[in-house]
């Protein structure tokens, strides 16, 4: 089984978190920030991935250290539980509408991490939560997990939207990535031999 338990302790924050790459998108995540946990939920279900999330953070402070923390203990477990990588597709993408929104994610289990980030955010908080932490989520995920991401917002007017729309396109680029090649099972994905 492609799975990894991993646990995160700082001074600021204390992140468990529990990877199934060939579950059935079943979810338990808590991490004291709601909007947060939603979102993670959509990562978990349309990815097909079975993940649990525990975070303690410093939230009398705010939000910030409690997702960047969580997304590099889950871009550490992603690491970990493809680990050599052998059989897998490797690249994903989704065109991903949602209502107003539709957000384009394309990605790469590359082992070389890199971020790019257009998506233009109309408010500052949905809810309570603030929206500059969405692109610090995925830099700590893409950073840790070693992925190549390229996020486009094609169109949206609602953050919540293009925010669910974002999560969703990784998640469904993310479980094409993640599939075995019926072609390739047993190979690296790469004319290097190694990712």
């Amino acid at each position: 089984m492609r799975s990894a338990s991993l646990t995160r302790k700082t001074a600021e924050t204390e992140i468990s978190v529990e990877l199934n790459l060939d579950g059935s998108g079943s979810y338990d995540n808590q991490t004291g920030v709601g909007f947060f946990d939603h979102m993670l939920d959509q990562l978990a279900r349309h990815a097909m991935i079975d993940m649990t999330v525990r975070a303690k953070g410093d939230l009398h402070i705010d939000d910030h250290h409690t997702v960047e923390d969580t997304g590099i203990t889950i871009g550490q477990a992603l690491a970990q539980a493809i680990g050599d990588k052998r059989g897998i597709t490797r690249y994903g993408a989704c065109l991903l509408p949602m209502d107003d929104a539709l957000v384009r994610a394309a990605l790469d289990l590359s082992g070389r991490p890199f971020l790019h980030w257009d998506i233009t955010l109309p408010t500052q908080k949905i809810g309570t939560f603030d929206t500059e932490l969405v692109r610090e989520f995925f830099q700590a995920l893409t950073t840790h997990s070693g992925m190549t991401l390229h996020l486009h917002q094609l169109e949206g007017i609602n953050s919540h939207h293009i925010v669910e729309a974002a999560f969703k396109a990784v998640a469904r680029a993310l479980r094409d990535a993640l599939e075995t090649d019926p072609r390739k099972a047993d190979d690296i994905p790469s004319t290097k031999g190694v990712l």
